[in-house]
């Protein structure tokens, strides 16, 4: 193989290997703002769910499934048993208008080539691209004082939804430095694979 040959070949492979990498994964940008008590929280530290009556579901076990690595990689340990905080998490997601739906209100193309056309001629029927708002919600509770030391909230828009995928990724959003995290409203990117 001649080193013109090579380069090419090796060209070719950096472009697909880029192309897989992208192809498998997605960002996921948060909207994050963190409310703690300072200096209240120690870690590593127990915790165990705490819900509300209207949390009594099987979807709520899931959601906290979905929520507990992200807990352990914020250094908090599940104990049922000996716990030393309470922890309660929500999740919730609206499909809503996209930003890029159609303003000719089904008369058009629509913007950016998003949609699909579905019969023929004057008031044909154009679908929009389905769009999500979801916020995940994080308390944590001292039980000892029964006082709020901690508490974040993640919003996301965009136009995957994976529940399985989308809320884990909120929650380590949501999760990102605890104990002390930066005051104020910030933008966390998460990357969640596709």
């Amino acid at each position: 193989m001649t080193p013109f040959t090579r380069f090419f070949a090796l060209l070719a492979a950096g472009a697909l290997a880029l192309l897989a990498g992208c192809a498998s994964t997605y960002t996921l940008d948060n909207t994050v703002q963190s409310f703690v008590q300072a200096g209240t929280i120690a870690t590593p530290a127990t915790y165990r769910f705490d819900r509300l009556p209207s949390q009594q579901s099987p979807i709520q076990a899931q959601l906290e499934a979905m929520a507990d690595p992200a807990l352990n990689a914020a250094g908090l340990r599940r104990d049922d048993a000996n716990p030393r905080y309470a922890v309660q998490i929500s999740a919730r997601t609206e499909q809503t208008l996209s930003p890029w739906a159609d303003p000719w209100g089904g008369f058009g193309w629509g913007a950016w080539g998003w949609r699909r056309r579905w019969g023929m001629g004057f008031g044909s029927r154009i679908d929009d691209p389905p769009w999500y708002h979801r916020e995940v919600n994080v308390v944590v509770r001292d039980l000892g004082s029964n006082k709020v030391v901690f508490e974040s909230r993640a919003i996301s828009d965009g136009p995957y939804f994976d529940a399985a995928k989308v809320f884990p990724a909120m929650f380590t959003a949501a999760l990102q430095g605890f104990p002390n995290p930066p005051p104020g409203p910030r933008t966390v990117n998460i990357e969640v694979p596709s």
